[in-house]
């Protein structure tokens, strides 16, 4: 990082290229230093865009809010002009997107610039970011250790300084699992806040939405800043904010009603340090003037996940009908990885009928869920089950033989986010707690349909009270460091 700029999150990046004391080209250029001096370290960035980024530098406008702030664009989904966007296969690198999708056309007027693409599993399957196609990202804390997924590309590069922010989506915690796993900020946004424009009206009736990574609060809400607001056409528009979300960090969140439980609903085991780290962040709150008692919704999450799941794997299916339909040929086997294969198959199985049914099963899941918002603000509880595993126990490698250990690895180990998608309510990780390993552990907060101020309020509150930007990696843009504090 530039000497003077070591350690400055978006925001404060921003300020000096306002200020005239960066100029975006000498920021751009250290960004790019620092991910060929990690690549064989993380493998983060796929698809670099080095030149395309010193060009668009040299164009920054100075008054942008984000002018000049180096970022990375999840390979997934999101597509920019000119630039192939893989899905995590290597079916799809030779095809440029020939337009911006909305956010990059967003993230672009605010002044970031995006130096490349961040890996991400096929077609943002799994939890954790270990691709055949391009190889597995490595954790920055522990690079024998997963960084989460699907966004792990994104948060592994944020974690260790190669960027500040990067782009993210979420479509069951693809934004908050690598967030906990990288010792990140992590907001998913409410359903709508963000637009999927123009390729999409919504992803998998509303599950999905797309937003950052960031090291600080106040990042996340100037991203939000940028994006935030739909297009005429969207089929959800999130309520309006009072105010920018930058001008939430720092203003008194007041005495909120607070729940929190560490039970994972499926019943299965939850590792003592992120049953610690709810129960320690119970313990601040109630410091901090909060109203804070054990709490729960109440709903079958049997019935929950059924639907869930026919949701996902239908989506899939259809992702590998339109690959095809992209390349001029149906798909076969061969062309996937094994477990994508079995999944898209699941969801090829599912008739209309059933997928009308799921939707409407997870609707009235919802109308439950929102009715204990009534009586909570927040819901507080670990964003995953433990600290992040070892790369491979979570997906396997190519020519594993034995793919069953693997989705229900992958459901023990995330049975908390997912609701919020089929709900469409915001949630945010917070890296307040740390391991025994001292590994990152995130706390997985929940507020109400649209109320992301809050969540930012209460954020901010809970940073500056347990601040973690000072702990660095072991892997960062300046070197090998070792975990601090």
């Amino acid at each position: 990082m530039l000497a003077g700029a070591a350690g400055l999150d978006g925001v404060g990046l921003a300020k000096l290229v306002r200020d005239r004391e960066l100029h975006p080209l000498e920021v751009v250029e250290s960004a790019i230093r620092s991910i060929e001096r990690t690549h064989g370290e993380l493998n983060a960035v796929t698809a670099p865009m080095f030149d395309r980024a010193l060009d668009a530098a040299k164009r920054v406008r100075p008054g942008a809010p984000l002018a000049g702030v180096p970022y990375l664009l999840k390979d997934l989904r999101a597509g920019y002009a000119g630039v192939p966007t893989s899905d995590g296969s290597a079916l799809l690198t030779e095809a440029p997107r020939p337009f911006d999708s909305e956010i990059v056309a967003r993230h672009k007027r605010a002044g970031l610039v995006c130096v490349g693409k961040a890996n991400t599993p096929e077609l943002g399957l799994t939890a954790t970011t270990e691709p055949h196609a391009f190889g597995p990202t490595r954790n920055p804390w522990n690079p024998q250790l997963t960084p989460g997924g699907s966004s792990g590309g994104s948060a592994a590069a944020v974690a260790a300084r190669l960027v500040p922010v990067a782009h993210a989506s979420d479509g069951g915690g693809s934004i908050r699992i690598p967030a906990a796993c990288c010792g990140l900020v992590g907001l998913k946004p409410t359903r709508g806040r963000n637009s999927l424009a123009p390729e999409a009206g919504d992803v998998m009736n509303g599950l999905v939405v797309e937003h950052a990574l960031t090291l600080s609060v106040r990042d996340s809400a100037a991203m939000l800043d940028a994006t935030a607001g739909p297009v005429p056409g969207d089929p959800y528009w999130a309520p309006s904010p009072e105010r920018p979300f930058l001008q939430e960090v720092g203003r008194d969140p007041g005495s909120l009603r607070i729940a929190f439980s560490a039970r994972s609903p499926l019943g299965t085991a939850v590792h003592a340090d992120c049953g610690r780290a709810v129960d320690r962040t119970a313990e601040l709150l109630e410091d901090l003037g909060h109203q804070v008692a054990e709490g729960e919704p109440d709903y079958d999450d049997r019935t929950f996940r059924q639907a869930f799941n026919i949701l996902w794997f239908s989506n899939l299916a259809a992702n590998l009908g339109w690959m095809g339909q992209r390349l001029g040929r149906e798909l076969t086997e061969r062309d996937c990885e094994p477990l994508t294969w079995r999944f898209a198959a699941r969801g090829a199985r599912c008739a209309a009928a059933d997928y009308i049914a799921a939707v409407a099963r997870i609707q009235r899941i919802s109308r439950r869920v929102a009715s204990f918002f009534e009586s909570f603000d927040v819901w507080v509880t670990p964003t995953v089950a433990g600290p992040p595993p070892p790369l491979g126990f979570l997906h396997p490698g190519p020519g594993e033989a034995d793919l069953r250990p693997f989705p229900r690895r992958v459901r023990e180990f995330v049975p908390f986010t997912q609701l919020a998608n089929a709900t469409g309510q915001p949630a945010i990780s917070l890296p307040l707690h740390w391991s025994a390993g001292r590994l990152p552990i995130g706390v997985h907060f929940t507020a109400g349909y649209g109320a992301e101020s809050l969540l930012i309020r209460l954020a901010a509150q809970l940073e500056e009270a347990r601040p973690w930007r000072g702990r660095e990696p072991l892997i960062r843009s300046g070197g090998a460091a070792g975990a601090k504090g």
